[in-house]
């Protein structure tokens, strides 16, 4: 560990805060479907999920190596460089906790990097190539292939189930839910943690710590285990209420279909090192899943928010990236700045969300869905009704018409 500067350990501090940060904000991404559909208590969840991100942290090194050694040139990078790329990443993972947005951890940390390198060495220490194979085909096709599958296992359990409605296949569900999203969880530790394993390793070879092209030394994975477990621990309430509630109502058997085809897109895609997004894939499985089911909708107005949120990921990290990189390129006094930016902002954000305070005592009650612009404008000109429904419905639908009955003949007089 030679060469270890105070900027390097600054930097391995804010990764894994960056980790942590990474915990609780993706922790819906396992556990959501499974505390919506009351197949676990939250807390159990969330406790579950924890130890199997940890356990994930050690299964694999291949995404950890696509980030360390294959987006970036490691040559001519500054640990400054990735200081500000993780100040990026952090405050977007914040913004989109703070508005329950499951926008995506792995892009925040990829935009963040790209900006803050383009900003120090220019486009051409950005290896395109990796940036497309790796991080952004895989960004469109998982959720996509992650939704088609749901839909059908959806489709599939509702065909072979139809008649058995009691509450031992409902039990059944719920207990094939459990384990697929601890395989969720699994998932999550292998492909995320990962990176923050690369973030580091990246960081200690720009800092002379290691050698060109090594692998994440033993320290770096058990660290980053540690500090997404304990993110996850700590549990992403208000994501959790959107991913659980605000995106479609889900039965058992639909919450198993959607974790179990996302734990299957996010597994095969650590094992092939691609840089993936457990936040896309499971929203896009469990919009599959709400669309398999006759008579199940997904509500867009979340989805639409959601979408918007994921083009804007890596744009705005990267832009924050770039902007710190900037200032921590003034020298040391710049990289104080950032440092005191980045803990101030932090503690704005979370100062704001004690506003209205979303755990794991009030994540599954019932909330209404923000209207849409469409209704919003309706709503704006039309005037909401003021009577029962009764008398409503009496205004508004005409009272079939009636014939009076035609006066009775008089008698006819007595001879």
């Amino acid at each position: 560990m030679e060469n270890f500067s105070l900027i390097l350990a600054i930097v391995v501090v804010t990764a894994l805060a960056f980790d942590f940060t990474n915990g609780f904000h993706d922790t819906a991404n396992a556990m959501a479907t499974t505390i919506s559909t009351g197949a676990l208590k939250p807390k159990v969840a969330v406790v579950m999920s924890a130890a199997l991100n940890l356990v994930g942290a050690f299964l694999s090194v291949e995404v950890a190596n696509t980030i360390s050694k294959g987006l970036v040139d490691e040559n001519g990078i500054r640990p400054e460089v990735i200081f500000a790329a993780l100040v990026g990443a952090i405050l977007w993972n914040l913004l989109t906790w703070l508005v329950g947005l499951p926008s995506s951890s792995s892009h925040a940390l990829m935009g963040g990097l790209i900006g803050a390198t383009v900003a120090s060495a220019g486009f051409g220490a950005v290896h395109s190539d990796v940036l497309v194979t790796k991080v952004l085909l895989p960004a469109v096709a998982a959720p996509i292939v992650a939704g088609l599958a749901a839909t059908l296992a959806t489709r599939f359990s509702y065909g072979i189930g139809k008649n058995a409605e009691g509450e031992a296949t409902r039990k059944g569900y719920r207990a094939g839910q459990i384990a697929s999203a601890g395989l969720v969880s699994l998932a999550h530790g292998t492909n995320d943690a990962q990176k923050t394993m690369g973030i580091i390793t990246l960081a200690l070879i720009a800092g002379g710590a290691i050698a060109p092209g090594s692998n994440p030394p033993t320290w770096v994975i058990l660290s980053a285990g540690l500090a997404i477990a304990l993110g996850t621990y700590i549990g992403g309430w208000r994501i959790i209420r959107t991913m659980g509630k605000g995106l479609t109502d889900l039965e058992p058997r639909q919450g198993f279909a959607a974790q179990t085809s996302a734990a299957t897109a996010i597994l095969a895609s650590s094992h092939l090192g691609f840089s993936l997004s457990t936040t896309h894939v499971v929203s896009g499985s469990v919009m599959g899943a709400g669309l398999g089911r006759k008579g199940g909708v997904v509500r867009w107005s979340t989805a639409t928010r959601m979408f918007i949120a994921w083009a804007l990921t890596l744009p705005a990290a990267a832009l924050v990236g770039a902007g710190a990189e900037s200032v921590t390129d003034l020298g040391d006094w710049g990289t104080a700045a950032v440092a005191v930016f980045l803990v101030g902002a932090s503690a704005a954000i979370w100062k704001i969300s004690r506003r209205e305070v979303v755990d794991h005592t009030n994540v599954v009650d019932d909330t209404a869905e923000p209207a849409g612009v469409v209704t919003t404008a309706i709503a704006a000109v039309i005037p909401p009704p003021t009577g029962t429904v009764a008398e409503d419905l009496s205004a508004t639908i005409p009272a079939q018409a009636t014939t009076e009955p035609a006066p009775a003949a008089p008698p006819a007089a007595a001879v």
